[in-house]
């Protein structure tokens, strides 16, 4: 097969067949391709866009040009949880051990943070001891013992999409839906679950700034899932506003294992409920009121928090940091922002915050970055509370003093302040299904 002719064809408007879709994935992992000639076929695409027929098929390709999860050993109904990333959001440590309480296996792989968004592993990795680098019969055999195992994803898991999407990052084609939801979907089809919750996140600090692209994203992937056999469902939730109070690796932590203990915040809290709800609604655990009412039960009766104890003592890691998080290190530094006026938080520029985050060393410009758990931010307030002046906006931590002048310049420029109280907004702005 001619790559030359593909990217014609493709750069004239027309529809790849399956064949030519596999031909272009499967170059890609094995690069047997050239840069020239996938960078090219990108461009083509990201101008034309894929059919529903093209994004599946090149959806599945990428899927299978690796590794696929074999959850044949595990038992029951398999599930996975997947979002698109945010600032504050640890809802994973709380939906994994919630919904595998429940009865619903979770076997999940996970991934590192980048830029303004944190990674589940990352988090996970500030506990001591905690591996997330696993042969498959040892994750296996995780799920089997207590229903729930997180770990990273292999490097041989979809290695067409980590070759486009290395090619999409230096050629501007990132931007591009049925790019970015084969690329999503292509690791949740290689995880091997049989059900999938979706969590697109929508504002400031997500890559979709706005409901239409956050909702059309959710509908592409939601279509791909359906049309690969899988129960799936995507909830559009809102992030112009950071989720929970902490920032950071080793204070998420803290912060996901107080709401595991009913003591969350309300906005963390309830997000992690409705995922949990309709993931166990998917599994077939009753309506999606009754799986909310069922997971609420988990967080009361403590069975969710024990659930992740004993995840994190099978990954190696030491489970008395999860009973008791004042275990974790602290930053060296930390410093109060101060209001330097009186009114309501209006709006936050999340994006903004996030970059905050990283610039203390808690988070990654480049993949190859090293990050400190310790490092972080704690919102004393938040988008809609009043302030007076003088009062503790947020406290920043980090382990060079150096950063902190420039952190809380950009914490401040990340504000916006009103003499009148902003309108709320719904944390779940949509649900597709």
């Amino acid at each position: 097969m001619d790559f030359k002719t593909l990217i014609q064809k493709k750069r004239d408007g027309f529809a790849l067949t399956k064949e030519e879709i596999e031909y272009f994935a499967f170059s890609a992992a094995d690069e047997t391709a050239k840069d020239y000639h996938l960078a090219a076929m990108l461009m083509a695409i990201f101008f034309n866009s894929l059919n529903e027929d093209e994004t599946l098929w090149l959806t599945d390709a990428m899927a299978r040009s690796g590794d696929m999860a074999d959850l044949s050993g595990v038992e029951g109904v398999k599930g996975d949880k997947h979002s698109t990333g945010g600032v504050g959001d640890k809802t994973t440590l709380i939906v994994a051990p919630v919904v595998a309480s429940c009865g619903v296996k979770m076997a999940k792989m996970s991934g590192r943070g980048l830029g303004h968004t944190g990674g589940t592993v990352d988090k996970l990795e500030a506990i001591p001891g905690f591996r997330t680098s696993l042969e498959t019969n040892e994750f296996t055999d995780i799920v089997n013992k207590c229903g729930l195992c997180v770990a990273g994803q292999s490097g041989k898991l979809c290695p067409a999409d980590k070759k486009l999407y290395g090619l999409r990052d230096v050629t501007a084609t990132v931007d591009n839906m049925p790019l970015i939801a084969s690329s999503i979907m292509s690791k949740k089809l290689a995880g091997g679950a049989d059900c999938i919750v979706l969590d697109v996140k929508c504002g400031s600090g997500a890559f979709m700034k706005d409901k239409e692209s956050a909702t059309e994203l959710a509908a592409k992937m939601v279509e791909i899932g359906k049309g690969a056999g899988r129960k799936i469902a995507a909830l559009i939730t809102d992030m112009d506003t950071p989720l929970g109070k902490n920032i950071g690796n080793s204070l998420e932590v803290a912060e996901a294992v107080e709401t595991l203990r009913g003591n969350g915040p309300e906005d963390l809290t309830e997000v992690s409920l409705l995922l949990c709800a309709k993931l166990l609604e998917l599994a077939g655990k009753g309506t999606f009121d009754e799986c909310r009412e069922l997971a609420k039960s988990k967080l009361d009766d403590g069975s969710a928090l024990k659930k992740l104890a004993e995840m994190v003592g099978l990954q190696g890691g030491d489970a008395q940091y999860i009973y008791d998080t004042d275990l974790f290190p602290k930053a060296e530094f930390s410093r109060n922002v101060i209001a330097e006026e009186t009114g309501y938080i209006s709006a936050m520029n999340t994006e903004g915050v996030g970059s905050v985050c990283v610039a203390l060393g808690a988070g990654r410009k480049r993949k190859e970055d090293s990050i400190d758990p310790s490092a972080g931010i704690i919102l004393e307030k938040k988008t809609g509370d009043y302030v007076e002046k003088g009062e503790i906006l947020a406290v920043l931590y980090c382990n060079d003093e150096v950063f902190l002048d420039e952190a809380e310049k950009q914490y401040r420029q990340s504000l916006s302040f009103s003499q009148t109280k902003p309108d709320t907004v719904s944390l779940l702005l949509g649900i597709v299904e």
